[in-house]
């Protein structure tokens, strides 16, 4: 991880500025649309092969849950919203990513022109 992100984390406002992201998204969507919501994360950086370690990811999507938790009150456990990541998962690194418990499903891309490799 470097860059944006790398500096984020270092300063320590990396959970901050997610929480501040997830609350402007959800802003407006009453408790009952959530069912109808999917959460994507993006971390930045990684369109410049700057991939997060999967406990990074973990932690991100874990602190998007908390977050969402929060503003609906929701019981521990999984939230109504599935949470993707998308910071270059690709057939490498996708069992590993996807073994976080906070990871529900990954946002493939230049990676899914290699169908062959998910199989």
């Amino acid at each position: 991880m470097r860059g944006r992100e790398l500096e984020q984390r270092e300063l320590g406002v990396t959970m901050d500025l997610i929480s501040y992201q997830v609350k402007a998204a959800l802003s407006g969507v009453p408790a009952e649309k959530m069912r109808h919501v999917v959460i994507a994360y993006e971390p930045s950086g990684h369109r410049h092969r700057q991939t997060a370690t999967a406990e990074q990811a973990g932690e991100v999507c874990e602190a998007i849950r908390t977050v969402i938790r929060k503003l609906y009150g929701a019981p521990r456990g999984p939230a109504p919203s599935p949470i993707q990541y998308g910071g270059s998962m690709n057939a490498k690194n996708a069992h590993e990513l996807l073994a976080q418990p906070d990871v529900d499903g990954g946002l493939i891309g230049g990676a899914s022109l290699k169908a062959p490799d998910f199989v």
